[in-house]
């Protein structure tokens, strides 16, 4: 019932955001004198305040029509090269440019869309060939199309690399950190040769028992039967997903909001101050964050329940025990692969440590094939986006690419 009852208050939710909005703008209008009476600006600012986050929200663009590459504006465009039921491999050509390094960004299926790393695309567009992982929402997956688990994840890197072609480099984002450095082992070990180059991780949790976080603590203290009683519900018969299990996005969002929810209502009051100000620039920021924060998916309930399992309950990857279609995930097969990770120094999802131990896993790859990366005084989001991404850490990425072309 949870499911439907969401469904519910989203439709409520939707009708008084219109209605707020349509009040926002009459009294926000400068034809309107009631607009110049009493609280007028004050009323319309906290109208249009209310009206954007009760808004309903789809998949967002990524809206990156553009980039310099050697000085030179060029055109971008989105095609698709390979297209699976849970996901797709996203390219974005740039038009009248040949070569560059190819890049595998992996996106996080945790609940938003793979649009939430616009800006990670958006810096590697210049110096390299990127593709991203496009996972597609859970509900809008017949139940025809099968389930989709760990295995089938990492299966899915495996099969987007091969597409890509040898020589290819992987950037995993959090969550696929994990899946992305088993990919990496299970192609070693079978000789794959369009094994990536390089693999960098980024705020992973690769052993989260290394300073552990809030996020690791709820999913140890209670058991994998009070996740799969209370996280997982069924697809509703209005989506083409109907009768799917699944981890529900919503739920996800309600938990990450309520880990800062005072930070998230100072940003929603100073959104409102800077809309009776009439400054809409810095309220404008505000919203493009929250239009894509608020923007959910839901992932299967195998991959979900997977993953709080083997990665944050039993810790598999680091203790050595998880398998990949039945066959151990050998660490000590990687020999060839530069593994670079990153941290941020304020990260409140994945705490210092947790990806660093994936280069002590690697035993068997040299120091030179090892980097690590502290970024001081950035939290998880700042890791992958924002200044510090821009000027202090992509730059390491794409020196890390070079070294190991």
């Amino acid at each position: 019932m949870l499911y439907n009852a969401y469904e519910m208050q989203r439709s409520l939710l939707a009708n008084a955001s219109a209605m707020a909005s349509f009040g926002a703008g009459m009294l926000q209008n400068p034809a309107n004198p009631f607009a110049y009476l009493g609280g007028g600006t004050i009323v319309g600012s906290a109208l249009e305040v209310f009206a954007h986050a009760a808004a309903p929200r789809g998949k967002p663009e990524f809206g990156l029509h553009r980039t310099t590459v050697d000085g030179r504006e060029v055109a971008v465009h989105e095609e698709v090269v390979v297209r699976k039921p849970f996901g797709q491999l996203k390219r974005f050509a740039r038009e009248g440019v040949e070569g560059g390094p190819k890049l595998l960004i992996v996106a996080p299926m945790s609940g938003h869309y793979a649009t939430l790393l616009r800006g990670t695309v958006e810096r590697m567009l210049p110096s390299a060939d990127v593709h991203i992982t496009d996972w597609r929402d859970a509900k809008l997956v017949p139940l025809s199309d099968g389930r989709f688990d760990l295995d089938d994840y990492i299966d899915y890197i495996i099969g987007f690399l091969e597409a890509m072609g040898p020589g290819a480099h992987v950037l995993a984002v959090c969550q696929p950190s994990v899946p992305c450095l088993a990919a990496a082992a299970v192609m070693s070990a079978d000789g794959n040769p369009c094994c990536p180059a390089t693999l960098t991780m980024m705020g992973g949790p690769i052993d989260t028992r290394e300073a552990p976080t809030a996020v690791n603590t709820l999913a140890t203290k209670r058991p994998h039967s009070w996740f799969e009683q209370n996280a997982i519900v069924t697809v509703p018969m209005t989506y083409p997903g109907a009768g799917r299990r699944v981890y529900p996005g919503f739920l996800q969002l309600a938990g990450f909001m309520s880990m800062n929810l005072g930070n998230h209502m100072v940003s929603h009051y100073e959104m409102f101050k800077h809309l009776v100000r009439g400054d809409d620039d810095s309220a404008d920021l505000t919203k493009d964050f929250y239009d894509e924060y608020r923007a959910v998916c839901d992932m299967t309930s195998e991959f979900y329940l997977q993953t709080v399992d083997l990665v944050f309950q039993t810790h598999a990857l680091p203790e050595g025990t998880m398998t990949h279609r039945g066959k151990l995930v050998d660490m000590g097969a990687i020999t060839d692969v530069g593994l670079l990770a990153i941290e941020g120094e304020r990260d409140d999802i994945s705490g210092l440590g947790q990806t660093k131990a994936a280069l002590t896993l690697a035993t068997s790859l040299p120091e030179t094939k090892k980097r690590y990366l502290m970024a001081q005084g950035a939290g998880h989001y700042g890791i992958f986006n924002g200044s510090r991404w821009r000027d202090q850490i992509a730059p390491v990425v794409e020196e890390w690419m070079t070294i190991n072309a």
